[in-house]
């Protein structure tokens, strides 16, 4: 059980990383390694005005870095086009920066919700291909890679 005092110490944290670096990166994975490991951001839209972001199924740092790079990306102007793949991500593969449905995001983004409070933020997710450049949404794709990554917006990103 996390003390009130704990709370509080980490609800500073997560204000002085936005007020600091832009945003705070929040990774979670489950040890058991039943559901994926996912990693979001808190802050990128109080500072940025952008979205929130989400990237769910990759290894701990590299979801990090992942979300790390959507802010940079950001912060350098980069302005992202839904359906429209984005390099600069993953070395050597594309990524999808789609709209996530509040209520399919909403079970994941938790320290969103407790940072923001009452306050409405939107989020997008950062959808990326397997190692053979096959989407989670096309024939290709296995059973296991597609339950690694659910897609939290449109089930098919390559169709408007």
């Amino acid at each position: 059980m996390i003390t009130p005092e704990q709370r509080a110490a980490n609800d500073e944290r997560v204000a002085d990383d936005i007020r600091t670096h832009g945003c705070h990166v929040v990774t979670v994975f489950d040890p058991e390694g039943q559901a994926p490991n996912f990693s979001y951001s808190i802050g990128i839209e109080q500072s940025t005005g952008a979205p929130e972001a989400i990237v769910i199924g990759l290894d701990v740092k590299l979801g990090h870095r992942v979300i790390n790079e959507y802010l940079r990306q950001i912060q350098a102007g980069t302005r992202f086009v839904r359906g429209e793949p984005c390099d600069g991500f993953l070395e050597g593969f594309p990524v999808l920066i789609e709209p996530a449905k509040k209520a399919r995001v909403a079970p994941y983004m938790l320290g969103c919700a407790r940072y923001y409070g009452r306050r409405a933020f939107t989020a997008v997710q950062i959808v990326y291909p397997t190692t053979r450049g096959v989407w989670p949404w096309e024939p290709g794709a296995s059973q296991a890679f597609r339950a690694l990554q659910p897609m939290l917006g449109r089930a098919r990103p390559d169709r408007p």
